[in-house]
């Protein structure tokens, strides 16, 4: 399904070409370098210094064909990925209305305020976007979205209903394993009137993932006839969602941004997440000095094996695994913005992280300049 819907637009593109339709074309980019005071990893950076990691750099195709009908497509090329280009996005976009547009295809999930443009660092003041909540495993679904854009008591409304899957990889027990989340339904809603803006979204959806470092404990279990303990533990279609709200200010130069996430999968060992930050801003003509709390609090569920007897032998194996996904980690952020261009930005952030569980350290210095063409 991936495949079919980016040749689709591809394919549209290049028919767009040749009937002459109108094809813009606009990128952003990223370089940055960053080194971690130790040798453990704090947001893919180590001891040394790399600017690989978070380096990246994109083009946004854009044509118009007419008859409300146009096509979007995004290349990225990442430089953790070795620089590598796939495509990161691409859809069609139908305008039913003067308030009411259609997309199709392979698009951004909106969980987060700013999941449109999170990889366009130019668009926000953070050298990062903090990812204490932006670091749930995936980014985008193949599916549709309607968007609806009014009016609501002297406020701007836009509402967003969104219908997709999602077939790729997320990370269990520390490995990249094949997922499927089916039947995602969600809406957002954004409300914003001059210098205050708020966000809700809720998804939901049917999350299967093919864990295979888990699959001879499942099996013993099963074959120990104890099958509804496997079920607590694997993933097999199983009822995820995600609730988020966030809160934007900015006025008089001083900015403020919050958000708060909660996300659970029924009947499986996966932690209920719940996560938020805060930032505070000011800005000084070119220049916007920051700070920025984040919080990451998981809740790993001991109740799947605590009917299990002490003694039995499976029983440590369980715990170990339900019990990794024990997390209370907080992160403070100090950074500057200094806008030296028009289409350019130079940031430099400090981050220094603490694990409440292990009572570990680590801190990080990054910088880099994020701009747009």
């Amino acid at each position: 399904m991936k495949k079919t819907w980016v040749a689709a637009c591809v394919a549209m593109a290049c028919c767009a070409t040749t009937a002459t339709a109108e094809v813009n074309i606009n990128g952003f980019a990223s370089i940055k370098a960053g080194k971690a005071s130790s040798g453990d990893t704090l947001y893919g950076y180590t001891d040394e210094i790399d600017f690989k990691n978070e380096s990246l750099f994109a083009l946004q195709v854009q044509s118009d064909l007419g008859e409300k009908l146009s096509v979007t497509a995004q290349i990225m090329a990442r430089g953790r990925n070795d620089f590598d280009a796939e495509f990161e996005w691409a859809f069609l976009t139908y305008q039913l209305t003067d308030e009411w547009r259609l997309n199709a295809g392979r698009l951004r999930t909106p969980f987060y305020k700013y999941s449109d443009f999170r990889d366009v660092g130019y668009a926000y003041d953070w050298l990062r976007t903090p990812q204490s909540v932006y670091d749930l495993g995936f980014n985008t679904i193949e599916g549709v979205s309607l968007y609806h854009s009014s009016n609501f008591r002297n406020m701007q409304s836009n509402l967003q209903l969104v219908f997709g899957a999602y077939d790729g990889e997320v990370a269990v027990v520390g490995t990249e394993s094949p997922a499927q989340i089916n039947n995602i339904v969600g809406a957002t809603w954004e409300l914003s009137q001059d210098w205050l803006s708020m966000r809700l979204a809720y998804l939901v959806g049917d999350v299967s993932i093919e864990a295979s470092s888990l699959n001879p404990l499942l099996q013993a279990l099963s074959n120990l006839g104890l099958g509804s303990v496997a079920q607590s533990i694997d993933f097999n279609e199983d009822d995820g969602s995600f609730f988020g709200v966030g809160l934007n200010y900015d006025r008089n130069d001083w900015l403020m941004v919050a958000e708060y996430t909660h996300v659970k999968v029924e009947d499986s060992f996966y932690a209920n997440q719940d996560s938020y930050y805060l930032s505070l801003g000011r800005r000084f003509g070119a220049f916007t000095p920051y700070v920025s709390y984040e919080k990451d609090e998981d809740d790993a569920k001991p109740e799947i094996y605590a009917a299990l007897p002490a003694n039995f032998p499976l029983r440590p194996t369980i715990a170990t695994i339900v019990n990794s996904q024990w997390f209370d980690n907080s992160t403070w952020n100090l950074g500057l913005r200094y806008d030296f261009h028009p289409a350019a930005a130079f940031k430099v952030q400090f981050s220094s992280a603490k694990d409440k569980f292990t009572n570990s350290k680590d801190s990080l210095m990054a910088l880099g300049v994020d701009l747009v063409f």
